[in-house]
Order: C-alpha cells, then structure tokens, then sequence
C-alpha cells in the first residue's frame, strides 16, 4: 500500500463522503474530499492527487466531468467511479473513457480496500512508465542508448571523450550488445556530425565483392563492370566510415585497409590514380581480434592502427539492472505509431526480463518485446506473453522464498486475483488485462472451477 497517496472523494451526499474518507483514512491514506463536481475540478487544478474517487450521478457537474477534467489536467490521476445500480451502465460507459474501476453502491470496505489498492498500483505504473520514458527522450543525444548501470556509464564517459577527435576506435563485444549504436553515438557527437555515417558488414560479403564495395571500381576492371563506381570510402568523405565484423576480412582486404589508414587515400580496383580521402574509421568484431593476431589470422600491424581507442561492450547479462529501461524503450520503439495501447510491464515481467540469460543480448530482446507486446491481450505486458524459455527456465521467488514455475506463478497469481475480487469475473478479468473467454481458458487450464454465470456482475 502506497501510505503517502492523496486521494480526493467526491459526492454530494455527505453520509456516505463521510463513510468512504473515514474508511479509507483508517488504512492509512492522506484523504481529502469535495461537496460537489465544480469544488472537485478547482481542487484537481491546485493539488495534484494519485487516486479520485467521485459519485456519477451530482448536481450540476456530474461524475463523468470531473474524470475528463482530471484526464486533461492531471493524465496520471487514476479515476473510479461511485454509482448506484441504477446508473450502471453509464459507469461502464465511464470505464472506456478512462475511469479505471468503478463502485456499486451500496459498497462494502473489503471492496474499497481492493479497488484502492488497484487504482494506486496501476497509478504507480503509470507513473513509472512515464519515468522511463522521460528519461529515453534524455538519452536522445546518445543515439539512443539506453542504461544507466555503471558499465554504461563508462561507455558514455568514452564516447563523450573521444568523440571530438579523430582516433580510429575499435568496439568490441558479443552479437547483439549495440555495437553500432555506440558508432553512431561517436560520429553525432562529433565535428564530422553534419557529414556521412556509412556502415559496411565485412562478413557479410567475400573478399572480391567486398573490396570493390569499399574501394569502388574503375569501368572494365572485371567482368560485368560496365561503369565506374565510387567505393564506400569516397562516399564517407569527410564523414565516417563504419566497419563492422572486421575480424571477418581476409588478407588482402586487411592490407589495402592498412594502406589507407596510413595514407589517406585509396586506389580504386582496376585503376591507378589514388584517391585523397577524409575519413574517420570506427571498426567493431565480436571476435578476440588480439587472438586472431596471435594465430596469424589478422596483420599486427593492422590490429595496432585500429586499437587506438578500445571500447568494450558489456553483455546484458553483466548489466540486469538496465533490462527495464532498455525494456521500456523497446516497447516505445515497437507501439510508436502503431495505434497498440500497452503502456509497461507488470514487475513480475520484468523479473523474469532480469533473470534470464540473454545469449543474443539488447537484440534478442528486442525480438522478445516486440513479440510480447503482439500478443498481449491487455495494457499491460504479463509474464505468460512471454516466449517459451522464459516458462521452462524462468524461475521468480515465491512468496516462501523457494523458487517455483512460470506456470505456477501465473495460476498463484490467478487465484490471488479471483480470492480479491470475491470471484467477480467480470472484475477479476479487468485487473488481469484479459477478456473473460481467455479467464475460463486460464482457469481450466490450472484446474481451477469457476462460478457458473449468474448475471452480468457475476
């Protein structure tokens, strides 16, 4: 329970304002209330409340008025609506427009307790979610990297430095750790910014293609050249050239390369003049290039004017504690523009999100999130709309201290719910983000008999 939460009730019969504010206070809550609609949107406009708890049906300013004025002037206050029987299909009307729950009255405190505690949850989530998301737009001069861990606080304390010179950078670090993000990072903040950023995969090409990639063709040169082409070199003039995979080139890439570096200029295959070129180079390898060297798999000579600044990557797993912004920023890149309504994560998501091993690291994950959130059903992104390695290996602490299933947790989890809510499907099915098909499907599943229907509330 969040002790320090405000709460605003409003309703203009006093005997049953009173009876809320003094059930509510005695949980240990800071309650204020408001006679009428009109005193209700004044009070949203000097004081800023988690939780507004208003009667639908008022004088002049109904239930309805006061949620869309909190909507505009406070859009992280959590709403519920108070109704009678007879006004509850309005209610329900209310709860697509944004109210998170509502109250039959006559209600009892147990009720009160659970909607509240609910409310304040899904407020904090909000809240947190926004948090996030604030601080993603504040790394928008970073490219977009994400972490506040201190591994990556070093990562930006060299991008930083090493960005207004011209070194040759070397990154290294496993597939999928954002290598190139930290490329890109280097060369926006760099006096090169306004010029090209040109990236090249060295595996993902053969030495012959590659070559003239990267150094360009003069007409006739070999078969199927029928024109001159400028090579990746000339085309980052003056900008910066972004070799990826380097560990992956053969020799003779490896020693026009060194030829370049030292002179700044590249001869064009099949031609003879040499071409001056201004060019900042940043190499990345997931490889141990020093090894490679030691092998005699990759020239010395060429590996020391490469390694001038070294950046090494951490791993996701070496840096957990920045798994739920990076989540968070995912699930922004994926329902940007998408039309999709998920907000977050429940915490036992981004539990399961910190424990796992992530073989194929901020990629990977982004792979995960992105399926995770075509798959939810509800707001928020729950531990079973995560892949299936997450369910055989994804053991969280039980309430005991001992470890138990994804599946177990989820039913743990399923019965709380249905215990909270008194067996209300309906309700039960709103906290968990579902529909009440896929409650039934989720019951049967775990064994679990529901009620049969006894009514529209039931």
């Amino acid at each position: 329970m969040e002790s320090d939460a405000k709460i605003l009730v409003v309703d203009d019969d006093a005997v049953a304002r009173d009876l809320l504010v003094e059930a509510l206070q005695k949980e240990g809550y800071h309650v204020e209330w408001a006679a009428d609609g009109t005193e209700a949107i004044e009070r949203g406009r000097q004081t800023r409340f988690d939780l507004v708890l208003t009667d639908f049906r008022m004088g002049e300013v109904s239930g309805i008025e006061v949620l869309r004025a909190f909507k505009e002037t406070s859009p992280d206050t959590c709403s519920v609506l108070l109704t009678a029987f007879g006004s509850m299909e309005g209610a329900i009307d209310a709860i697509k427009q944004g109210a998170f729950d509502y109250l039959a009255k006559p209600f009892n405190k147990e009720e009160i307790k659970l909607v509240v505690r609910r409310s304040l949850e899904h407020a904090r989530l909000v809240r947190e979610n926004a948090r996030f998301r604030e601080e993603l737009r504040e790394r928008q001069d970073m490219s977009l990297l994400v972490g506040s861990s201190p591994p990556m606080l070093e990562i930006y304390k060299l991008v930083a430095r090493v960005s207004a010179t011209r070194s040759t950078v070397l990154l290294e670090g496993e597939s999928g750790t954002g290598k190139e993000l930290v490329a890109r990072a280097i060369h926006a903040n760099s006096p090169r910014r306004d010029r090209p950023f040109v990236p090249v995969n060295c595996a993902a090409l053969p030495d012959t293609l590659l070559e003239s990639e990267m150094f360009g063709h003069e007409k006739g040169s070999f078969t199927g050249a029928i024109g001159v082409k400028h090579g990746l070199f000339e085309a980052a003039h003056e900008g910066t050239l972004f070799l990826d995979e380097i560990g992956d080139v053969g020799p003779a890439i490896q020693v026009k390369l060194l030829r370049v570096i030292q002179e700044q200029e590249v001869r064009r295959v099949g031609g003879t003049a040499p071409l001056k070129v201004n060019v900042r180079i940043i190499a990345a390898t997931n490889k141990d290039l020093s090894g490679l060297v030691k092998e005699g798999r990759f020239r010395e000579d060429l590996f020391y004017r490469l390694n001038v600044v070294r950046i090494v990557l951490p791993p996701l797993r070496e840096r957990r504690e920045d798994i739920p912004m990076l989540a968070h920023h995912c699930l922004q890149k994926v329902t940007v523009g998408s039309g999709q309504a998920i907000r977050g994560f429940v915490p036992e998501t981004v539990d399961l999100l910190q424990r796992y091993h992530w073989p194929g690291n901020v990629r990977e994950l982004e792979n995960v999130i992105e399926r995770a959130v075509s798959l939810a059903h509800g707001p928020l992104v729950l531990p079973g709309d995560l892949p299936e390695p997450f369910r055989r290996a994804g053991p969280v602490p039980a309430e005991d201290d001992g470890l138990i299933t994804l599946e177990e947790l989820e039913k743990r989890h399923l019965v709380k719910v249905l215990r909270e809510t008194g067996g209300n499907k309906v309700k039960a099915a709103r906290i968990l983000g579902i529909d009440r098909r896929t409650l039934y499907r989720m019951a049967q599943r775990f064994g679990l008999q529901l009620e049969e229907e006894g009514g529209e509330g039931s």
